[in-house]
């Protein structure tokens, strides 16, 4: 009755074990020689616009704000491939269900847009 599911079980089991043994072995294996390039914040090879407190890290939020729209936008758009596959099989209803999505990415776009979100200063 388990059978179809043990090769599952054996990959979820040598996932873990991996996972486990690559968090234990980094702090043995890894370098240990740091130095102040290593351990500055790094923002694509140019200075951070305002530069960070010593000691902190700290980069401008605007950074993370136009990642995660990016990673939003991409992964919404990703979705739409199913629907590029299975096109003819769907009809009217896929049509009607991906235009509807669509729209909805349109109005979440325009928004972020008026509001400023996409300008990078």
């Amino acid at each position: 009755m388990l059978d179809p599911y043990l090769a599952l079980l054996f990959m979820a089991l040598l996932a873990g074990a991996f996972a486990l043994f690559s968090v234990t072995a980094a702090p043995y294996i890894g370098p240990r020689r740091y130095n102040r390039a290593k351990l500055d914040s790094y923002e694509c090879g140019i200075e951070p616009s305002p530069k960070p407190v010593v000691g902190t890290g700290r980069m401008p939020v605007a950074y993370y704000l136009t990642a995660m729209l990016f990673i939003l936008f991409d992964i919404e758009l990703v979705f739409l491939y199913p629907y590029a596959v299975a096109a003819d099989s769907l009809g009217l209803f896929g049509l009607v269900a991906v235009t509807v999505y669509i729209a909805t990415i349109g109005f979440v776009y325009f928004y972020e847009w008026r509001r400023g979100g996409l300008e990078w200063d």
